[in-house]
């Protein structure tokens, strides 16, 4: 009797038990497998990304990015701002100088006074320029402003009976990078060549006009 108890016991408990103990049951939650293996990848100091030259506004960052199981997911941030493409941007994990620039910033939200250089010159004009804006200093009204391309150019006509000799100024570190000026019947033409596509907008001034780009 005794026997046959033992012998139903287990029947009853081998019928109970997981086939592969090593292995998650119905019901529960698998772990991801994970390797073992050694992958020397360098850590990310500072990654940059050269926008091309018609970008003006950044509107999403997305980050691709491997899970440690090698699966490939994404992350994305909406934005919406003004960005300069002849800087690059930068992705970097690193805090270094964070304060400093943040502090540089602050003390140069008082120091906004733009600074002019002069870069061409005739007997009728004056032409400066400061980062993105070029300063025209003359008595002379303008009669036509418009862009061409291929290279993008700001063409202006001045109102003037005139006489002198072409006048062509190279400036390769700026945004202006050539200003060239002729004379015509009944008024002298300047062609300010840009390094890129640009958008811009003449204002008038007391001494003459301002040209700002973007």
């Amino acid at each position: 009797m005794l026997k046959l108890f033992v012998v139903t016991l287990l029947l009853f408990i081998s019928s109970q038990a997981r086939e592969n103990p090593f292995f998650p049951s119905d019901g529960e939650k698998d772990i991801t497998y994970t390797s073992n293996e050694n992958r020397s990848i360098p850590k990310l100091k500072r990654a940059t990304i050269v926008l091309p030259p018609l970008a003006r506004v950044l509107t999403k960052v997305t980050v691709e990015f491997k899970n440690l199981d090698g699966s490939i997911e994404s992350k994305s941030i909406e934005l919406e701002n003004a960005v300069d493409w002849h800087l690059p941007l930068f992705i970097s994990q690193s805090f270094a100088n964070q304060s400093s620039l943040s502090s540089k910033k602050t003390s140069k939200k008082h120091k906004k006074i733009l600074s002019y250089t002069s870069v061409a010159k005739i007997k009728y004009a004056e032409f400066f320029t400061s980062k993105n804006t070029l300063k025209i200093i003359t008595k002379d009204k303008i009669i036509r402003n418009f862009l061409l391309v291929q290279p993008h150019r700001i063409v202006i006509d001045f109102k003037r009976d005139s006489d002198f000799k072409s006048y062509i100024k190279n400036m390769p570190n700026s945004i202006f990078t050539k200003i060239r000026i002729g004379n015509h019947d009944g008024y002298y033409r300047a062609v300010i060549e840009l390094d890129g596509y640009y958008r811009y907008k003449l204002k008038t001034q007391k001494n003459g006009y301002l040209i700002t780009i973007r």
